[in-house]
């Protein structure tokens, strides 16, 4: 009731003399690009991220907010470094903004002057580079600028802020465990949630957006293909599990293809394989780690009888034994259902960015198959939320991309680095907007 008051009461325009978002944003660009190419330089890994909320924490509370850490609670025990920052300023609602703060196993190669040459220890103990190769060291700047200038800006708002620095994002375990930490409890129950991501196929300068689901859910999935061991020599002695393995992984691609009905948006990665010691050694097991995407949950849960009905199809058909039968395990702590954006706050959102950004600058997007937590802050749609996406590549660029076909650094990739001046100040005015508008006395 109170959310549908607070929309039923949502005036057509903003204000009739908007604030200079644009020259507030321009006056933090030299100060958020040296945070940017710190956070840069020193990323760290999901559930690691003690110094990089450690410096956002501190510059939150340099510009007034009231901020507590280490928020979150995982199943396993583990630490969590998850932020919460709070910016009371009267009667209102309480509007909750966020960003991430991990970065990914990934060795750059952008050559920029302030790539990151950081290695460490990924949860499985192995030695892996590491980089902010999904762009929340963008993220974190534009959360941070957002927050600068919403504070500067108090006289024209009333209402709570909240803005949390969320850890684990791209293993999908942070928004879970900082719910699970009385995140809604502990501090206040937002009315509305906003986020943004930034996107290399959307040009720096522009946003972009949609109501409806964005983004598919994810499924982490491991199966271990079990077989019998032996002598590569005497390959008739053994029940190899690395043939097994190129066999499923053949079959799992008739999942989507022919098991799904086509109008039906549907992914299975076989991200990871793990198998083997020595080339003349066949190995007892090999472990896939897949990842599993859907927008309709009738289709996940089939996806995942079938990726089990077929693991155990292999096995029978390589004379595998009963008791050495594959195991396939499905990680829910890993796994989120879509994101789906709420209409009537997509399109309130949308007016606001569209005066603050100018019309042309606020693009429709369709949905796409990556995945995210952030939804799960909704409680599964009883927080109006909405995640937008932030353009991250150089026009002439991503122009000459789409006339040539030359590739284009995306996320995830080892050359990928975002516009940062232009997407950094478009990044802060329209959060700010949209929060000016969710906000307003």
């Amino acid at each position: 009731m109170k959310t549908a008051l607070l929309f039923a009461l949502a005036p057509a325009v903003l204000c009739a003399q908007p604030p200079d978002l644009a020259s507030l944003a321009a006056r933090e660009v030299p100060s958020l690009t040296a945070f940017y190419r710190d956070l840069h330089q020193h990323p760290e890994l999901s559930r690691q991220e003690d110094q990089t909320s450690a410096k956002l924490a501190r510059e939150l509370r340099a510009a007034g907010f009231t901020v507590t850490e280490h928020i979150g609670k995982y199943a396993d025990g583990g630490p969590s470094y998850g932020i919460v920052a709070l910016l009371k300023n009267g009667p209102g609602p309480t509007v909750l903004v966020r960003t991430e703060l991990d970065a990914l196993p990934i060795e750059e190669k952008t050559g920029l002057e302030f790539a990151s040459h950081v290695r460490g220890h990924n949860a499985q103990g192995q030695d892996v580079a590491i980089m902010h190769a999904c762009g929340h060291d963008l993220h974190m700047s534009s959360f941070l600028g957002t927050a600068r200038a919403m504070a500067q800006l108090k006289d024209r708002w009333s209402g709570t802020l909240m803005m949390i620095g969320q850890p684990a994002e791209e293993t999908v375990e942070g928004a879970r465990a900082m719910l699970a930490d009385g995140l809604y409890t502990r501090f206040p129950k937002p009315d509305f949630a906003i986020a943004l991501h930034d996107e290399p196929t959307v040009p720096a300068g522009k946003v972009a957006m949609r109501a409806g689901p964005i983004y598919a859910s994810v499924t982490t999935v491991n199966v271990t293909i079990r077989g019998v061991g032996g002598h590569g020599a005497h390959p008739e002695a053994t029940k190899d599990p690395i043939v097994m393995s190129a066999e499923y992984i053949m079959a799992l691609q008739t999942i989507v293809s022919r098991q799904n009905l086509p109008l039906e948006p549907a992914v299975i990665t076989v991200g990871a394989i793990h198998g083997g010691s020595k080339n003349n050694i066949i190995p007892d097991d090999v472990l896939l780690q897949l990842t599993v995407r859907a927008y309709n949950e009738d289709i996940r849960r089939k996806m995942l009888e079938s990726i089990d009905r077929m693991a155990r199809g292999v096995a029978l058909t390589g004379g595998v034994p009963d008791d050495r039968m594959p195991v396939v395990k499905i990680y829910e702590n890993e796994s989120v259902p879509a994101t789906i954006n709420d209409a009537r706050l997509e399109a309130r959102v949308r007016q606001a960015m569209s005066a603050s950004l100018g019309a042309a600058n606020v693009l429709d997007i369709n949905p796409i198959m990556v995945s995210e937590d952030f939804g799960l802050f909704s409680l599964g749609g009883q927080i109006p939320s909405l995640i937008f996406q932030l353009g991250a590549s150089d026009p002439a660029t991503l122009e000459a991309s789409k006339r040539t076909g030359a590739p284009l650094a995306q996320l995830h990739s080892s050359r990928f680095y975002p516009q940062f001046e232009p997407a950094v100040r478009t990044g802060i005015v329209a959060t700010s907007s949209a929060l000016l508008d969710l906000l307003q006395k």
